[in-house]
């Protein structure tokens, strides 16, 4: 009998461990050219509708692939509209939020979470007259007020209103000084993290990534953070002058290494790396997968996102 009760308390705990926590819709997976293509990830909760997007370069095109998957339910109205409830831009570059610009006259009153750079990005260069109209809540007038400036500090945990998920922002380095961010994402005491366009600190001569890579390792040891988003734009043969704050595979895998130093390898191991950004000229998406799969030596477990399919994590 105590061996029974036993049985039936390993298999709790291990249906605990692998149960689904987040869903991840992606509208845009691409780091350039395809503009129907761009970074955006809409992150929820399994059987709700209430999404934080994740960047914004790719809104409209990616909830109507997103619909005809059957990622998504409702029309591209209802989704934008009611769905969405906020945005996380983790910087100021045009393939991480020219779908939020182009999609504002459209879209419904909510909050953008920044940090402090990237809002003044958004105020100073986008949200203008002489590039648009001012649908933020602050800055050049008229002021339409449309989106709610929600200025992120880092460390300090913020609540997305009408999820709920909660968000906290670190700052990455891309092309150092520029500054680019992640957000820890987190719900009913489980965590994703996301990361903007950054450099490896090696290369970019930072300890951003190092110091982000002490906050969360605490996390992965608990088992409550098994799910990263993380760039590689090219493949291994781009010259690291020639970077422009990106990764490759091999940096990844440094700094993956640097990462298992402060969690131990048995609880990186079956880690999902989510990758995204790959720059999509010529066949860079395909290599940059094939040599990812073949020098995997800590055994995570990478996923390669597709625009419009649902994935789900835990």
């Amino acid at each position: 009998m105590k061996k029974l009760a036993l049985s039936i308390f390993t298999l709790l705990v291990t249906m605990t461990c692998q149960a689904q926590h987040f869903d991840l819709v992606p509208l845009g997976i691409y780091g350039g050219e395809q503009e129907d293509n761009l970074s955006a990830y809409l992150v929820g909760t399994p059987k709700d509708t209430a999404f934080l997007c994740l960047d914004a370069g790719t809104i409209n095109t990616g909830i109507r692939k997103a619909i005809a998957l059957k990622s998504l339910n409702g029309s591209v109205e209802t989704i934008l509209h009611n769905q969405i409830k906020g945005y996380f831009i983790s910087h100021g570059h045009l393939d991480h939020l020219s779908g939020l610009i182009i999609n504002s006259p459209a879209d419904s009153k909510k909050n953008i979470f920044a940090i402090d750079p990237v809002l003044q990005i958004l105020q100073n260069h986008y949200f203008i007259t002489d590039t648009w109209i001012n649908f933020g809540d602050q800055g050049q007038k008229p002021i339409l007020g449309k989106y709610h400036y929600n200025s992120l500090q880092e460390g300090l945990e913020t609540q997305v209103p009408n999820t709920t998920l909660s968000l906290t922002a670190y700052e990455l380095s891309h092309v150092n000084p520029y500054k680019s961010s992640a957000a820890l994402v987190h719900y009913d005491n489980h965590y994703l993290l996301y990361l903007g366009d950054t450099g490896a600190d090696r290369v970019e001569k930072s300890d951003q990534l190092d110091k982000l890579w002490n906050t969360i390792a605490p996390l992965i040891k608990n088992k409550q953070l098994n799910s990263i988003l993380i760039e590689v734009s090219f493949p291994n043969n781009q010259p690291e002058n020639l970077l422009f704050g990106h990764l490759t595979p091999n940096l990844l895998l440094e700094e993956l290494l640097k990462l298992k130093e402060k969690t131990g390898l048995k609880n990186l191991q079956g880690l999902s790396i989510v990758v995204t950004h790959r720059k999509p000229t010529g066949d860079n998406p395909e290599i940059i997968k094939n040599e990812l799969l073949k020098n995997n030596p800590l055994k995570v477990n990478y996923i390669f996102p597709e625009q419009g399919k649902k994935i789900s994590l835990n």
